[in-house]
């Protein structure tokens, strides 16, 4: 049985509708996922909405509605989005769900029969808007004098009853395990917390509420509900049948990568691990902490109105150019920058000038010199061998390393590298011009160019999977050929004895134009 592979993304708060920031997460675990379904593993991929907690609860009040009715809502645009964006996952958790209740409400006992909750008084300052509890040493100030959190949101003191988790028992477990190599990346944020965790005695957590009603009630605790990140975190375990330890459990937990925003990595380097420490499971494999996406270097926020619909992006500029853009763009864990002006500058440079211009000005020379026949190798020469062997380890070796590693955007570079060798090789050999020359010699160029083309729609198929299957049904590659090893088989042969045909080439990628009021 293939090798499972687990990764999530972090679960959305759906008080307001999906902005480019989970768009650029969900594409980023979207081609880590299709990435390691082509190297043979059985890939599980969560995603969700957290639907629980005060901000949901306020927001919906505010609207006039019922708070399930608007969860309800806000959730099918985060589904909408992951369908329009082509993100293929496997589950989609709702925290408000019967299933989910389930297993927040079996790792809530798990804890108390470890001994780790206890009942006690909450005083301290609580952000709303993070749903999270800051110490008064963590606090800055703002205009005014108003107290802020370090994410620069309101505070408010609070006190009321809460059930307690003792945290602070398992500062040293934390520790080691934050210290262990490839448990949180990147190494800037790996500092971040254990900075936390040694610099100061590690508080115990207020895990439930008692000011508000909405989320998961606490079993044998009448006026309790669950602090909303027990709940949403549970999720991660809920997407593999949680509670039930057998199945999809059994087989998917640890996971293997949690894919989250560096904002919330206390929440999943902290208290996720002590929570599953106390109810007997082991932690994550790895949590990976992405950088922000910045529109022209500015935070997005809706007071300085550049907060952008990820659906208008795509539509306007194409969804796997959007994809393509984000992953090749930033440079994965670092905050990265976006504007119409660079999306349409990249895509236009890299997708459309350079590989899908390769692309059609060699499948073009083959329909209409070959009568569209996989043209025959007569003879291969030094400069055809290097190329090939040149793409073949780019293909199958140095993409899928940058990939393994999460080098997403080194992954892609070195893709577009080996694109340019290609144009190189077509503008040296000519073989527009060997047609009249030497057709036979034109045949075999064109040969090597249909091959690498090949490996090299394979390769970027977890970034733009749409546009690159099209050209590789296009071609003739069959489905079990499109993974990093099959297509370094001996495909070409068979196929060009079995007659196939290339109809008339259609271009990939059209240039895109800046629009008139840039996004």
């Amino acid at each position: 049985m293939a090798d499972p592979y687990y990764i999530t993304t972090a679960i959305a708060y759906p008080n307001g509708k999906p902005h480019i920031g989970f768009a650029y997460e969900a594409i980023a675990a979207d081609a880590i996922a299709r990435f390691q379904r082509m190297r043979g593993r059985d890939v599980r991929l969560v995603t969700g909405t957290d639907e629980h907690g005060l901000k949901m609860a306020q927001t919906a009040r505010a609207e006039g509605r019922e708070t399930l009715d608007f969860a309800t809502e806000m959730s099918g645009y985060f589904r909408e989005m992951c369908s329009a964006l082509n993100i293929a996952y496997d589950d989609f958790c709702r925290t408000t769900e019967p299933r989910h209740h389930k297993a927040s409400e079996a790792i809530w006992k798990a804890l108390e029969a470890a001994g780790d909750l206890y009942l006690d008084r909450y005083e301290g300052w609580y952000s709303v808007r993070d749903e999270a509890f800051y110490a008064e040493n963590e606090l800055v100030d703002g205009e005014g004098g108003q107290r802020l959190s370090p994410q620069g949101t309101p505070v408010e003191w609070t006190v009321e009853e809460s059930w307690f988790f003792r945290l602070s028992k398992y500062r040293d477990y934390l520790i080691e395990l934050n210290e262990s190599p490839g448990f949180l990346e990147p190494e800037s944020r790996r500092n971040e917390v254990l900075s936390f965790l040694k610099g100061q005695d590690l508080r115990d957590l207020s895990v439930s509420r008692t000011s508000f009603d909405w989320g998961v009630p606490v079993p044998g605790s009448d006026g309790h509900v669950m602090y909303v990140w027990v709940d949403a975190l549970t999720t991660y375990l809920t997407g593999i049948g949680f509670p039930e330890r057998d199945g999809d459990f059994a087989r998917f937990w640890p996971a293997n990568l949690h894919l989250i925003g560096k904002d919330i990595v206390r929440f999943h380097a902290v208290y996720w691990p002590a929570i599953l420490k106390s109810a007997g499971l082991p932690p994550p494999r790895a949590i990976f902490g992405h950088g922000f996406l910045l529109h022209r270097g500015e935070k997005m926020s809706k007071s300085l109105g550049n907060v952008v619909d990820p659906l208008e992006l795509a539509e306007r500029f194409g969804v796997d150019q959007l994809r393509y853009f984000l992953l090749r763009e930033v440079s994965f864990g670092q905050d990265g920058s976006y504007s119409a002006e660079a999306i349409v500058t990249r895509c236009n440079a890299e997708l459309a000038n350079s590989f899908g211009n390769l692309a059609q000005r060699t499948l073009s020379l083959v329909f209409k010199n070959c009568d569209g026949l996989l043209p025959e190798i007569s003879g291969l020469i030094s400069e055809d061998d290097e190329l090939l062997e040149m793409i073949g380890r780019v293909t199958s070796q140095d993409v899928p390393d940058a990939f393994e590693r999460l080098a997403l955007s080194q992954g892609i570079e070195i893709w577009m590298a080996a694109v340019f060798a290609c144009n190189a090789y077509i503008d040296v050999q000519a073989p527009w011009a060997l047609r009249k020359t030497d057709p036979q010699r034109m045949q075999t160029v064109l040969a090597t160019l249909y091959i690498a083309i090949a490996q090299l729609a394979v390769a970027i198929l977890p970034v733009i999977p749409d546009s690159a299957g099209r050209l590789l049904d296009a071609i003739g590659v069959a489905p079990d050929l499109r993974s990093f090893s099959a297509i370094q088989s001996d495909w070409y042969s068979p196929l060009a004895k079995s007659g196939f045909h290339l109809a008339q080439p259609v271009g990939l990628f059209p240039r895109l134009e800046l629009p008139l009021e840039a996004v």
